[in-house]
């Protein structure tokens, strides 16, 4: 594979992570959100946000690198 192709694949690899964290993370936000009787918990979005897509963007970017290891 060339090393165009590589750059792409990772490129995309890393874009699929970011939503699938993106996915996760938005599973129930609604009750993390808003908890009963409370103000709404602010750090759902400014803490567990970007946590979750940076691990997803990792998490996919380890199996392609793994991936590729293989393949060589």
């Amino acid at each position: 594979m060339g090393q165009r192709a590589q750059a792409a694949g990772g490129c995309l690899t890393a874009l699929l992570g970011a939503g699938l964290g993106l996915g996760v993370w938005s599973y129930g936000v609604q009750d993390r959100f808003y908890r009963f009787e409370a103000s709404p918990d602010w750090s759902v979005l400014y803490a567990e946000l970007p946590l979750a897509v940076l691990g997803g963007v990792a998490a996919a970017l380890g199996v392609w690198a793994l991936v590729q290891r293989v393949r060589a």
